[in-house]
């Protein structure tokens, strides 16, 4: 199992800022705009592309860093990208030994100013947003779970389209429900959940696959607007 996450990770990351063992030299990304928000436009918007250097190191934010996979998440990015550069976040107080291994910071994602401060304050380019309530924890309290995987969500991706943040938001098995076909399962496929956290997955990728559209269409509007 430690095996698997290591992998899921590595793939993650390299996905994020492709390198050398991916067969990768440079990420190519659009400059002067990477946001939705129109104030975020520049009358001189520029829709061309720069590389980004593998020795450019991102600000990492991890959300509930204590959970079962922030930990090991931070480590694996701190051995890439140096201690400094990758912040662990939670509502809890951490372990000594966690709170002494790299920095970590009080952090609720139901709050959209300390996100936005977390941001602006230390530099952040990358989140790997993990925090949901689970699904007994969930089930036992609907209303929280709400507000904490649905409202909570909306909060980190209105931050990452506001600041230009890389973001990562991980679904799983629960986005499915008992009428979702098993073998074969298709890539577009009925998921029809009975949880509040299998609902909250679903709803995660449903607006991942709203704002890449609503990013996409206004990058080529701005260039068909380049263009002429």
């Amino acid at each position: 199992k430690k095996m698997t996450i290591i992998r899921t990770l590595s793939h993650v990351v390299g996905w994020m800022l492709p390198n050398p063992a991916y067969g990768c030299q440079t990420c190519m990304v659009p400059i002067r705009f990477l946001g939705f928000f129109p104030w975020q436009i520049p009358s001189d918007a520029n829709f061309h592309c720069i590389s980004f250097s593998e020795t450019d190191h991102p600000r990492v934010l991890i959300t509930e860093g204590l959970g079962q996979l922030g930990v090991g998440l931070a480590n694996f990015l701190r051995k890439r990208f140096g201690k400094d550069n990758v912040i662990l976040s939670d509502i809890m107080k951490p372990p000594s030994h966690i709170f002494h291994s790299g920095p970590f910071i009080y952090s609720s994602i139901l709050h959209d100013r300390n996100l936005r401060e977390i941001a602006v304050n230390n530099c952040i380019t990358w989140m790997f947003h993990y925090r949901a309530l689970l699904s007994a924890s969930g089930e036992a309290n609907v209303s929280l779970a709400r507000a904490v995987n649905i409202t909570g969500l909306h909060n980190v991706l209105d931050v990452a389209a506001e600041h230009n943040l890389r973001l990562f938001v991980p679904s799983m098995i629960g986005a499915f429900g008992p009428t979702s076909p098993q073998n074969p399962t298709p890539d577009l496929c009925i998921q029809r959940p009975r949880t509040i956290y299998g609902v909250s997955k679903a709803h995660a990728e449903l607006m991942g696959e709203t704002m890449q559209c609503r990013f996409s269409m206004m990058l080529q509007r701005m260039a068909n607007l380049s263009a002429t």
